[in-house]
């Protein structure tokens, strides 16, 4: 799996529209995407999957040069459903499919059914006509990042998780992940950050700029949740060596003040059984550090926070050959996640462009 700062031929997102997600009928949250959309739209081509009901209000709403697919979904979260990309040495492209379930399942996950978008990924492929691999692990794509070097970055709160994966060890978890991403080393960060209903991932909490240098989440409140989580992952990171042997170089990026749902915030999603309500006064899992790298830019998230300004900086500082673009996101984020979340990386690669049989698939290696 190549790194997310390394070039792209593309970038996959979905249309939000869940009631009981997505405050008024989604309508603020498709503002919120179709800004990040065209955000991203400057540095490479972005294709958006839209339920049927919803392709002709989308393809209004986005710009022309965004391109938009029919593709049955649940919501809207592509970063977790959709397929991880892969590059062999010939420079062909495949894709993992995991398996999903809506964050944990019945245990402890965030709805159900889950079933069309447990369907995405293998959509995806197709229109690209890249082979599939089927992954017997139950992972999202927020729960992991890579340097493209072999290391691997995970929390054990999300992947070691009751709703996951209960009848596999974190050894063979370790295993289902270096086969597939084709990692060396597999970093287990203890907990992501605080409040995250997706039980921790990663994307939330750091990433990688490039190999061997980290972005984490911050705050130097001691009397926040998120103070011990975050000075965990630091000492624990600090502690830590990459696949090559190298030590790691660490920045805090601020995070923002505490981002808490409004009465009239929560008013605005349905309440349906079998789903997590939205309650004025929960705090969300605001973060800085899920954004999303795109060839030459880094799309941010703001939150109309005094902080927004020195993270931006702070980013730009540590990527000076791309432009930092901040984009007000807080609508994603009463949706449970944020602008990593809803979108996913298709790295360059001599895509074949034939139609791939089924016995071509069963001996591909």
């Amino acid at each position: 799996m190549p790194g997310e700062f390394e070039p792209h031929r593309g970038t996959w997102m979905l249309w939000p529209q869940r009631p009981d997600n997505w405050r008024n009928g989604g309508k603020p949250a498709q503002v919120a995407f179709a800004a990040v959309a065209n955000a991203i739209a400057h540095f490479e081509s972005v294709t958006i999957g839209v339920n049927p009901d919803q392709l002709a209000n989308a393809r209004h709403i986005l710009p022309p040069q965004v391109r938009v697919v029919e593709m049955a979904n649940n919501d809207a979260w592509m970063r977790d459903c959709g397929p991880t990309f892969v590059v062999n040495g010939q420079g062909d492209v495949r894709g993992v499919d995991w398996i999903f379930n809506a964050w944990g399942g019945l245990i402890n996950g965030l709805y159900f059914p889950w079933d069309l978008d447990a369907a995405v990924a293998q959509k995806v492929l197709e229109i690209e006509r890249i082979v599939c691999y089927k992954a017997p692990l139950v992972l999202e794509g927020g729960s992991i990042h890579v340097d493209g070097q072999g290391t691997c970055l995970t929390t054990e709160e999300c992947l070691l998780s009751p709703g996951r994966n209960p009848d596999l060890t974190k050894d063979q978890i370790e295993a289902h992940l270096k086969e597939y991403l084709n990692v060396e080393k597999v970093l287990w960060i203890p907990r992501g950050v605080y409040r995250d209903e997706t039980s921790g991932h990663v994307d939330n909490l750091c990433c990688f700029l490039r190999p061997g240098v980290i972005a984490l989440a911050w705050t130097d409140d001691r009397s926040d949740p998120q103070y011990d989580r975050s000075s965990e992952a630091y000492d624990f990171l600090m502690a830590a060596t990459d696949a090559l042997g190298r030590r790691l170089e660490v920045h805090k990026i601020h995070q923002p003040q505490p981002v808490l749902i409004s009465s009239e915030e929560s008013e605005g999603v349905d309440v349906i059984e079998g789903t997590t309500p939205r309650q004025p006064g929960d705090r969300m899992a605001a973060s800085y550090i899920n954004f999303y790298f795109c060839n030459g830019g880094a799309i941010v998230p703001t939150f109309n926070d005094p902080n927004d300004r020195a993270a931006l900086y702070k980013l730009q500082d540590l990527l000076p050959e791309r432009q930092v673009v901040g984009i007000p996101a807080r609508e994603i984020l009463l949706g449970g996640g944020n602008i990593h979340c809803i979108t996913q990386q298709q790295p360059f690669g001599k895509l074949k462009q034939r139609v791939l049989t089924t016995s071509f698939i069963a001996k591909t290696p």
